[in-house]
Protein backbone atom coordinates (compact mmCIF):
# COMPACT_ATOMS: atom_id res chain seq x y z
CA UNK A 1 0.00 0.00 0.00
CA UNK A 2 1.15 3.54 -0.73
CA UNK A 3 -0.23 7.01 -0.06
CA UNK A 4 -2.23 7.21 -3.32
CA UNK A 5 -3.95 3.86 -2.75
CA UNK A 6 -4.80 4.58 0.89
CA UNK A 7 -5.97 8.08 -0.05
CA UNK A 8 -8.27 6.76 -2.80
CA UNK A 9 -9.78 4.17 -0.43
CA UNK A 10 -10.32 6.91 2.16
CA UNK A 11 -11.95 9.13 -0.47
CA UNK A 12 -14.28 6.29 -1.49
CA UNK A 13 -15.28 5.71 2.15
CA UNK A 14 -15.88 9.44 2.61
CA UNK A 15 -18.27 9.51 -0.33
CA UNK A 16 -19.94 6.37 1.00
CA UNK A 17 -20.37 8.14 4.35
CA UNK A 18 -21.93 11.15 2.60
CA UNK A 19 -24.33 8.77 0.84
CA UNK A 20 -25.24 7.01 4.08
CA UNK A 21 -25.68 10.40 5.74
CA UNK A 22 -28.16 11.22 2.98
CA UNK A 23 -29.98 7.95 3.71
CA UNK A 24 -30.15 8.93 7.38
CA UNK A 25 -31.78 12.23 6.53
CA UNK A 26 -34.09 10.98 3.78
CA UNK A 27 -35.44 8.22 6.06
CA UNK A 28 -35.75 10.53 9.07
CA UNK A 29 -33.29 8.43 11.06
CA UNK A 30 -31.22 11.29 12.44
CA UNK A 31 -32.63 10.82 15.93
CA UNK A 32 -32.66 7.03 15.69
CA UNK A 33 -30.03 7.22 18.42
CA UNK A 34 -31.10 9.97 20.84
CA UNK A 35 -27.73 10.21 22.61
CA UNK A 36 -24.07 10.36 21.58
CA UNK A 37 -21.62 8.60 21.39
CA UNK A 38 -23.74 5.73 22.73
CA UNK A 39 -27.14 4.77 21.33
CA UNK A 40 -29.91 4.51 23.94
CA UNK A 41 -27.13 4.37 26.50
CA UNK A 42 -25.55 1.30 24.88
CA UNK A 43 -22.51 0.77 22.68
CA UNK A 44 -24.56 -1.72 20.62
CA UNK A 45 -28.18 -0.57 20.27
CA UNK A 46 -31.16 -2.84 20.93
CA UNK A 47 -33.03 -4.71 18.23
CA UNK A 48 -36.37 -4.74 20.05
CA UNK A 49 -38.03 -2.22 22.36
CA UNK A 50 -38.24 -4.77 25.19
CA UNK A 51 -34.45 -4.53 25.59
CA UNK A 52 -34.86 -0.94 26.78
CA UNK A 53 -36.00 0.19 30.25
CA UNK A 54 -39.74 0.69 30.58
CA UNK A 55 -39.19 4.41 31.19
CA UNK A 56 -36.63 4.88 28.39
CA UNK A 57 -38.69 7.69 26.83
CA UNK A 58 -38.53 9.68 30.05
CA UNK A 59 -34.81 8.98 30.42
CA UNK A 60 -33.87 10.27 26.99
CA UNK A 61 -36.52 12.96 26.84
CA UNK A 62 -34.74 14.56 29.81
CA UNK A 63 -31.55 14.76 27.73
CA UNK A 64 -33.25 16.27 24.71
CA UNK A 65 -36.19 18.56 24.02
CA UNK A 66 -38.62 16.17 22.36
CA UNK A 67 -40.20 12.75 22.72
CA UNK A 68 -38.04 9.71 21.97
CA UNK A 69 -39.67 6.72 20.29
CA UNK A 70 -37.70 3.55 19.53
CA UNK A 71 -37.74 2.50 15.87
CA UNK A 72 -35.40 -0.41 15.15
CA UNK A 73 -34.84 0.53 11.49
CA UNK A 74 -34.07 4.17 12.17
CA UNK A 75 -31.93 3.28 15.17
CA UNK A 76 -29.72 0.90 13.20
CA UNK A 77 -29.51 3.18 10.15
CA UNK A 78 -28.15 5.94 12.39
CA UNK A 79 -25.93 3.51 14.31
CA UNK A 80 -24.37 2.12 11.10
CA UNK A 81 -23.82 5.70 9.96
CA UNK A 82 -21.85 6.31 13.15
CA UNK A 83 -19.82 3.11 12.71
CA UNK A 84 -18.94 4.17 9.17
CA UNK A 85 -17.95 7.57 10.55
CA UNK A 86 -15.52 5.90 12.96
CA UNK A 87 -14.09 3.77 10.14
CA UNK A 88 -13.65 6.92 8.06
CA UNK A 89 -11.73 8.53 10.91
CA UNK A 90 -9.28 5.61 11.03
CA UNK A 91 -8.71 5.77 7.28
CA UNK A 92 -8.15 9.55 7.37
CA UNK A 93 -5.59 8.92 10.11
CA UNK A 94 -3.94 6.22 7.98
CA UNK A 95 -3.84 8.63 5.02
CA UNK A 96 -2.03 11.19 7.18
CA UNK A 97 0.47 8.59 8.42
CA UNK A 98 1.24 7.48 4.85
CA UNK A 99 1.64 11.15 3.84
CA UNK A 100 4.53 11.60 6.27
CA UNK A 101 6.95 10.28 3.66
CA UNK A 102 6.28 13.52 1.74
CA UNK A 103 7.07 15.80 4.69
CA UNK A 104 10.53 16.69 3.30
CA UNK A 105 10.03 16.37 -0.46
CA UNK A 106 6.44 17.68 -0.79
CA UNK A 107 5.28 19.05 2.55
CA UNK A 108 2.00 20.35 1.11
CA UNK A 109 0.74 16.76 0.80
CA UNK A 110 1.43 16.12 4.50
CA UNK A 111 -0.06 19.48 5.51
CA UNK A 112 -3.28 18.83 3.59
CA UNK A 113 -3.56 15.30 4.98
CA UNK A 114 -3.12 16.65 8.52
CA UNK A 115 -5.75 19.33 7.84
CA UNK A 116 -8.17 16.58 6.72
CA UNK A 117 -7.49 14.71 9.98
CA UNK A 118 -8.18 17.79 12.13
CA UNK A 119 -11.36 18.51 10.18
CA UNK A 120 -12.48 14.89 10.66
CA UNK A 121 -12.01 15.17 14.43
CA UNK A 122 -13.98 18.44 14.35
CA UNK A 123 -16.66 16.70 12.28
CA UNK A 124 -17.06 14.03 14.95
CA UNK A 125 -17.55 16.71 17.62
CA UNK A 126 -20.00 18.54 15.38
CA UNK A 127 -21.97 15.32 14.93
CA UNK A 128 -22.50 15.17 18.69
CA UNK A 129 -23.86 18.73 18.61
CA UNK A 130 -26.25 17.81 15.79
CA UNK A 131 -27.73 15.09 18.02
CA UNK A 132 -27.78 17.35 21.09
CA UNK A 133 -29.77 20.02 19.21
CA UNK A 134 -32.18 17.47 17.71
CA UNK A 135 -31.02 17.99 14.12
CA UNK A 136 -31.01 21.78 14.04
CA UNK A 137 -31.14 22.63 10.33
CA UNK A 138 -28.21 25.04 10.42
CA UNK A 139 -25.97 22.49 12.16
CA UNK A 140 -27.02 19.71 9.77
CA UNK A 141 -26.04 21.92 6.83
CA UNK A 142 -22.72 22.88 8.44
CA UNK A 143 -22.09 19.17 9.14
CA UNK A 144 -22.55 18.39 5.45
CA UNK A 145 -20.35 21.26 4.24
CA UNK A 146 -17.53 20.24 6.59
CA UNK A 147 -17.73 16.79 4.98
CA UNK A 148 -17.36 18.45 1.56
CA UNK A 149 -14.31 20.41 2.76
CA UNK A 150 -12.73 17.18 4.03
CA UNK A 151 -13.31 15.53 0.63
CA UNK A 152 -11.78 18.47 -1.26
CA UNK A 153 -8.83 18.61 1.12
CA UNK A 154 -8.05 14.93 0.53
CA UNK A 155 -8.48 15.36 -3.22
CA UNK A 156 -5.94 18.21 -3.11
CA UNK A 157 -3.48 16.04 -1.16
CA UNK A 158 -3.83 13.25 -3.73
CA UNK A 159 -3.49 15.57 -6.71
CA UNK A 160 -0.41 17.31 -5.33
CA UNK A 161 1.23 13.94 -4.67
CA UNK A 162 1.13 13.18 -8.40
CA UNK A 163 3.12 14.91 -11.14
CA UNK A 164 1.44 15.31 -14.54
CA UNK A 165 3.15 16.06 -17.85
CA UNK A 166 2.98 19.63 -19.20
CA UNK A 167 2.06 19.05 -22.86
CA UNK A 168 -1.43 20.58 -22.76
CA UNK A 169 -2.41 23.58 -24.87
CA UNK A 170 -1.97 26.78 -22.82
CA UNK A 171 -4.82 28.76 -24.37
CA UNK A 172 -7.28 25.89 -24.09
CA UNK A 173 -6.26 25.34 -20.46
CA UNK A 174 -6.98 28.99 -19.71
CA UNK A 175 -10.48 28.70 -21.18
CA UNK A 176 -11.10 25.41 -19.34
CA UNK A 177 -10.04 26.93 -16.00
CA UNK A 178 -12.47 29.83 -16.46
CA UNK A 179 -15.34 27.43 -17.16
CA UNK A 180 -14.35 25.21 -14.21
CA UNK A 181 -14.31 28.16 -11.81
CA UNK A 182 -17.75 29.23 -13.04
CA UNK A 183 -19.12 25.69 -12.82
CA UNK A 184 -17.77 25.20 -9.29
CA UNK A 185 -19.46 28.43 -8.13
CA UNK A 186 -22.79 27.40 -9.70
CA UNK A 187 -22.50 23.84 -8.33
CA UNK A 188 -21.82 25.07 -4.79
CA UNK A 189 -24.80 27.42 -5.10
CA UNK A 190 -26.90 24.48 -6.27
CA UNK A 191 -25.85 22.42 -3.25
CA UNK A 192 -26.71 25.33 -0.92
CA UNK A 193 -30.13 25.70 -2.55
CA UNK A 194 -30.60 21.94 -2.34
CA UNK A 195 -29.97 21.97 1.42
CA UNK A 196 -32.55 24.74 1.78
CA UNK A 197 -35.08 22.72 -0.21
CA UNK A 198 -34.33 19.70 1.98
CA UNK A 199 -34.92 21.84 5.07
CA UNK A 200 -38.28 22.94 3.67
CA UNK A 201 -39.20 19.31 3.03
CA UNK A 202 -38.34 18.45 6.64
CA UNK A 203 -40.76 21.18 7.79
CA UNK A 204 -43.44 19.91 5.39
CA UNK A 205 -43.05 16.37 6.79
CA UNK A 206 -43.51 17.72 10.32
CA UNK A 207 -46.63 19.58 9.23
CA UNK A 208 -48.30 17.11 6.87
CA UNK A 209 -46.53 13.78 7.47
CA UNK A 210 -44.77 11.52 4.95
CA UNK A 211 -47.89 10.06 3.35
CA UNK A 212 -48.46 12.98 0.95
CA UNK A 213 -45.14 12.97 -0.91
CA UNK A 214 -46.80 13.80 -4.24
CA UNK A 215 -47.99 17.14 -2.81
CA UNK A 216 -44.66 18.24 -1.32
CA UNK A 217 -43.64 20.23 -4.42
CA UNK A 218 -46.82 22.30 -4.21
CA UNK A 219 -45.81 23.43 -0.72
CA UNK A 220 -42.21 24.36 -1.55
CA UNK A 221 -41.08 27.97 -1.93
CA UNK A 222 -39.47 29.64 -4.95
CA UNK A 223 -36.13 28.23 -3.78
CA UNK A 224 -37.10 24.89 -5.34
CA UNK A 225 -37.98 26.55 -8.67
CA UNK A 226 -34.61 28.33 -8.71
CA UNK A 227 -32.80 25.11 -7.81
CA UNK A 228 -34.60 23.20 -10.55
CA UNK A 229 -34.01 25.89 -13.17
CA UNK A 230 -30.32 26.24 -12.33
CA UNK A 231 -29.81 22.56 -13.06
CA UNK A 232 -29.97 23.48 -16.76
CA UNK A 233 -27.18 26.01 -16.24
CA UNK A 234 -25.07 23.27 -14.62
CA UNK A 235 -25.80 20.90 -17.53
CA UNK A 236 -24.84 23.50 -20.15
CA UNK A 237 -21.63 24.50 -18.37
CA UNK A 238 -20.52 20.89 -18.05
CA UNK A 239 -21.29 20.08 -21.67
CA UNK A 240 -19.27 23.14 -22.73
CA UNK A 241 -16.44 22.01 -20.47
CA UNK A 242 -16.60 18.57 -22.09
CA UNK A 243 -16.41 20.19 -25.54
CA UNK A 244 -13.37 22.29 -24.60
CA UNK A 245 -11.63 19.28 -23.06
CA UNK A 246 -11.98 17.27 -26.26
CA UNK A 247 -10.10 19.98 -28.18
CA UNK A 248 -6.88 18.99 -26.41
CA UNK A 249 -5.98 15.31 -26.75
CA UNK A 250 -3.30 15.55 -24.05
CA UNK A 251 -5.87 16.14 -21.29
CA UNK A 252 -6.60 12.87 -19.41
CA UNK A 253 -10.00 11.65 -20.58
CA UNK A 254 -10.97 10.65 -17.07
CA UNK A 255 -11.76 14.28 -16.14
CA UNK A 256 -14.31 15.21 -18.86
CA UNK A 257 -15.76 11.69 -19.15
CA UNK A 258 -16.27 11.20 -15.41
CA UNK A 259 -17.71 14.69 -15.05
CA UNK A 260 -20.21 14.23 -17.87
CA UNK A 261 -21.32 10.84 -16.54
CA UNK A 262 -21.82 12.12 -12.99
CA UNK A 263 -23.69 15.22 -14.20
CA UNK A 264 -26.08 13.19 -16.35
CA UNK A 265 -26.79 10.77 -13.50
CA UNK A 266 -27.34 13.70 -11.14
CA UNK A 267 -29.74 15.32 -13.60
CA UNK A 268 -31.70 12.07 -13.98
CA UNK A 269 -31.93 11.67 -10.20
CA UNK A 270 -33.24 15.25 -9.99
CA UNK A 271 -35.87 14.48 -12.63
CA UNK A 272 -36.88 11.42 -10.62
CA UNK A 273 -37.22 13.47 -7.44
CA UNK A 274 -39.36 16.03 -9.24
CA UNK A 275 -41.75 13.64 -10.95
CA UNK A 276 -41.87 10.74 -8.49
CA UNK A 277 -42.74 12.69 -5.35
CA UNK A 278 -39.29 12.83 -3.76
CA UNK A 279 -38.77 9.09 -3.18
CA UNK A 280 -36.47 8.53 -0.20
CA UNK A 281 -34.13 6.19 -2.09
CA UNK A 282 -33.28 8.87 -4.70
CA UNK A 283 -32.49 11.72 -2.29
CA UNK A 284 -29.08 10.43 -1.08
CA UNK A 285 -28.08 9.56 -4.66
CA UNK A 286 -28.89 13.11 -5.80
CA UNK A 287 -26.84 14.69 -3.01
CA UNK A 288 -23.87 12.34 -3.39
CA UNK A 289 -23.73 12.83 -7.16
CA UNK A 290 -23.72 16.62 -6.71
CA UNK A 291 -20.79 16.42 -4.29
CA UNK A 292 -19.05 13.88 -6.53
CA UNK A 293 -19.31 16.30 -9.47
CA UNK A 294 -17.79 19.00 -7.27
CA UNK A 295 -14.91 16.66 -6.43
CA UNK A 296 -14.24 15.88 -10.11
CA UNK A 297 -14.36 19.60 -10.99
CA UNK A 298 -11.92 20.39 -8.20
CA UNK A 299 -9.55 17.62 -9.34
CA UNK A 300 -9.72 18.92 -12.90
CA UNK A 301 -8.98 22.46 -11.70
CA UNK A 302 -5.93 21.32 -9.74
CA UNK A 303 -4.69 19.45 -12.81
CA UNK A 304 -5.07 22.60 -14.94
CA UNK A 305 -3.33 24.71 -12.28
CA UNK A 306 -0.40 22.31 -12.24
CA UNK A 307 -0.19 22.40 -16.04
CA UNK A 308 -0.27 26.20 -16.04
CA UNK A 309 2.46 26.33 -13.40
CA UNK A 310 4.64 24.08 -15.56
CA UNK A 311 4.40 26.62 -18.37
CA UNK A 312 5.89 29.37 -16.17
Amino acid sequence: MNFQKVGLITLFILYLLIFVGGVVRSTGSGMGCPDWPKCFGRWIPPTVESELPLNYQEIFKAKLKGEVVFNVTKTWVEYLNRLLGVLTGFFVLATFLYSLKYRKTNSLVTTLSFAALILTIFQGWLGSKVVATELANNLVSIHMFVAIVIVLTLIAALMYSHQFSSSSNKSILKAIKLVIYTTIIVTVLQIVLGTQVRGEIDNIIIKFGESLRESWIDNLSATFIIHRSMSWVVICLNFYLYYLSKKDNTIPKIFPNALLGVILLGFLSGVGLNFLGFPAFLQPFHLTLAILSLGVLFSYLLFCNQQTKNFN
